[in-house]
């Protein structure tokens, strides 16, 4: 299985994404422009140039034609995925941390940092309109109320029919927003520290969280309940589902501001993969010199792609091998 190495960013990779279809892949670093390539053969077709800091986030929306940044140069930016051309602009007070269309792909969410005295805010926006912070539909404050106080938003997905919004903390609380009004539903506390990352399955029925606490955990979207459990060594940075087999991969290693200091053996920077059902690891891929940040499969479930603290992404289309194999039981 040897991969392709896109190296089109000048720091570390934030996170990976390919649109529906699977053709185009997106990526994200601390550096300021966006990236997009052929999922095919790793040619780079663009950059989304006009933000002035770390792009944290980012989201496509379904029909491809929409993607949105979020930033640490406190702005939302929509974008023409076609001509790069910037749509729209929403000015914040702190760092866009999370964001994610709808699936009906009118809405979107997306939230902001507590920093500097500013509080961590959930806003939902309708973006067939402007998407300035004045034209939000509604804000929620997650952190300053008793009713919704909660530490910031690490990461978030929406539920099913677009009812619904649960986000991650800093301390690994998973909350769930109801999205018609405006408030918080319920509260589950399975992890022990920062969650990293969440990922929906194909059908949105399950989702899938990373965390520093080294524990990767599969809940029902519905409900929230816990699942499944994924243990590593080390922090999870990322972690995804197959969309046509019962595996999931797990990505992250040592903290980055240790690696020179470990070989890339010792700092177990490998994507892992684990069966979804019986929790148990089945293979390992190396090849990132530091943690991996972010991971995604393909739309097809043929292959799978990592970013990571290296700047690189890597691009793998599994071996026959892999699709042929089956978990003995």
């Amino acid at each position: 299985m040897k991969p392709l190495m896109l190296h089109g960013h000048e720091r570390s990779i934030t996170k990976i994404k390919y649109n529906r279809e699977g053709d185009l892949l997106f990526s994200a670093s601390k550096d300021k422009s966006p990236n997009v390539w052929y999922s095919s053969n790793g040619e780079r077709l663009g950059t989304y140039d006009g933000h002035t800091g770390t792009v944290w986030t980012f989201d496509v929306d379904w029909r491809t034609q929409y993607l949105l940044t979020g930033s640490s140069d406190n702005t939302l930016r929509m974008w023409d995925v076609e001509t790069g051309k910037c749509l729209g602009m929403a000015e914040t007070e702190t760092a866009v941390r999370t964001c994610a269309f709808s699936f009906g792909g009118n809405t979107a969410i997306y939230t902001t940092d507590e920093t500097m005295g500013k509080p961590c805010e959930l806003i939902f926006i309708d973006i067939r309109g402007n998407i300035g912070e004045e034209d939000a539909i509604f804000r929620i404050p997650v952190a300053g109320s008793a009713e919704t106080s909660a530490p910031k938003v690490t990461a978030s997905v929406w539920g099913t029919l677009d009812n619904f919004v649960i986000t991650g903390h800093a301390n690994g609380d998973l909350v769930q927003w109801d999205m018609k009004m405006g408030r918080r539903l319920d509260v589950t506390s399975e992890h022990g520290a920062e969650i990293r990352d969440m990922q929906t399955s194909a059908d949105g029925t399950m989702f899938i969280t990373a965390s520093k606490d080294k524990y990767a955990r599969l809940f029902d979207t519905d409900s929230v309940t816990l699942l499944k459990s994924f243990k590593t060594e080390r922090p999870v940075n990322s972690a995804a589902i197959s969309p046509n087999n019962e595996h999931v991969v797990l990505g992250g290693g040592q903290e980055a501001m240790e690696v020179t200091q470990t070989s890339s053996r010792v700092g177990k920077f490998e994507a892992r993969f684990f069966h979804l059902v019986f929790e148990e690891e089945f293979g390992r891929v190396k090849g990132h010199f530091g943690p991996i940040n972010s991971l995604a499969f393909q739309p097809d479930g043929t292959g799978y792609s990592s970013g990571g603290e290296d700047g690189y992404v890597r691009v793998h289309n599994f071996d026959r091998s892999y699709l042929d194999f089956k978990f003995d039981y």
